[in-house]
């Protein structure tokens, strides 16, 4: 199959490391195909990349499709609640806004959609109002003519999630353009994070494909394929490998010392974050008392603009050394901060130079069991935990943590006192979670986790025949 043009669709940045800094275009140009950039964000991928680029400068939806949108996500988690029976749902929603008449009118009116149409059908109704809504704006029209003015044979779609992806993709099916989504991340699914509704959906793996099943009854078998996720695919480049002596260098480390990852997280996520990597700080203090020489190296979560860790590591500079992620601000949102190609060999290096990585919940218990290194999950309540403080526990609960095939595939901390002990198991080759570890990465990300932008191309080459 020759000459095919493909819209590689970013309606936001996610998508940027999985199909722009991996070798995924380079595969699709072998294949005889013309990949275009089709870009929704701020980020230029002709400038910083040298990719051909169609700009979306229109960004402006329906002003009722956010409204709709989260009721839409409430109703989806009121199905599933009832449909299976399982307290988990209510805790994926997160709280209405009553801080001032705007939003308090806003929340009303989504309330009133919610009490309305909570049901499988309501939930057909409100993804109707949503397409009716999009087919009326000004984006729908706009979008329509660059297709029309640029005719790919398929239109690529890099993210599920994003609102602002819903009027370009009616506009590519409305011209009979076939559109594929990529489902982005290993939790969306039960969150009731698919937004928009395409011909074809890549998926991870076998449970992801029987998820989307299962909370989506609309879309049917022949419409998903099972492809794995470039996500992890640089992990298998060993290109990207820096010697120890380089990384250590570069990074101003300590070549007498052995290092931990602390892997930072999100606000939301875990909101007390900074004293999970105090309590850190203070067992590896204890074990070089003991004789180890240790290090943590800090990577902070990349869309965390918070200083809340600011005084731990100051506190703890003989100890903590922060190696940033190579990510960038475009725009003056925080989703307007995008990661850099770069990102993947620091990524690389700090897993392949380090003994461990310990987080909250983190995907990156993946990243380094796909280097053998161990991941230690803090589970335990801090002392600061008060009202209106989310409790980090509760994201165990969450459907995505169910796919572990036995406790034993991460380290779970549940006591502030046994992490001492936890981390110098590991580091004593005493305990690990590699073994569990790799077979849940196996039921997540799938099999084949080098092959995986091969099968989506292969897909594409599929459909477009």
């Amino acid at each position: 199959m020759k000459n095919k043009k493909i819209f590689v669709f970013f309606p936001d940045g996610v998508g940027l490391r999985n199909f722009a800094f991996t070798k995924f275009k380079e595969l699709g140009e072998q294949k005889g195909h013309q990949i275009v950039y089709w870009n929704n964000t701020v980020f230029s991928l002709k400038e910083q990349l040298g990719f051909d680029e169609v700009k979306i400068e229109n960004h402006k939806m329906h002003p009722l499709t956010a409204l709709y949108s989260r009721a839409r996500k409430h109703i989806e988690l009121n199905v599933s609640q009832k449909k299976f029976q399982d307290a988990v749902y209510p805790t994926y929603k997160f709280p209405f806004s009553y801080n001032g008449l705007k939003n308090s009118l806003k929340t009303l009116y989504v309330k009133m959609l919610i009490g309305l149409h909570s049901s499988e059908k309501g939930i057909l109704y409100i993804r109707k109002r949503i397409n009716a809504l999009e087919r009326s704006t000004n984006k729908y029209e706009y979008c329509k003519a660059q297709l029309l003015e640029h005719k790919p044979d398929l239109v690529f779609c890099t993210t599920q999630r994003a609102t602002q992806s819903i009027s370009a993709l009616l506009a590519a099916q409305d011209l009979g353009i076939p559109t594929v989504a990529f489902v982005y991340s290993w939790d969306n699914v039960p969150k009731a994070m698919q937004v928009i509704e395409t011909d074809y959906y890549c998926v991870w793996s076998d449970l992801m494909k029987a998820e989307v099943l299962q909370y989506y009854p609309f879309v049917h078998e022949s419409q998903i394929f099972v492809t794995g996720t470039p996500q992890f695919e640089p992990h298998y480049d060993t290109s990207l490998l820096q010697t120890r002596e380089d990384f250590f260098a570069e990074h101003h480390l300590d070549s007498d010392k052995k290092y931990i990852c602390y892997s930072g997280d999100d606000e939301t996520t875990s909101p007390l974050d900074q004293y999970y990597l105090e309590d850190l700080a203070h067992a590896v203090r204890s074990l070089n008392n003991k004789g180890y020489q240790l290090g943590i190296i800090y990577r902070k979560c990349p869309v965390d603009t918070t200083n809340r860790y600011e005084t731990v590591i100051k506190t703890n500079q003989d100890i903590i050394t922060v190696i940033d992620p190579v990510w960038k601000p475009i725009g003056t949102n925080w989703n307007e901060v995008f990661p850099d190609k770069a990102d993947l060999k620091l990524l690389y290096n700090v897993c392949a130079h380090s003994e461990m990585v310990t987080n909250v919940c983190s995907s990156t218990v993946f990243d380094f069991v796909a280097h053998n290194k161990p991941c230690i999950y803090y589970n335990y309540e801090q002392p600061q935990l008060k009202k209106d403080i989310r409790d980090i526990g509760q994201n165990y609960n969450y459907i995505h943590f169910r796919s572990m095939p036995s406790r034993e595939a991460a380290v779970f901390c549940t006591e502030k006192t046994e992490l001492e002990s936890l981390v110098q198991q590991i580091l004593d080759g005493k305990l690990s979670n590699v073994k569990e570890g790799k077979k849940w990465y196996e039921t997540v990300v799938g099999k084949n986790p080098t092959q995986a932008s091969e099968n989506i191309w292969k897909q594409i080459d599929a459909i477009l025949k």
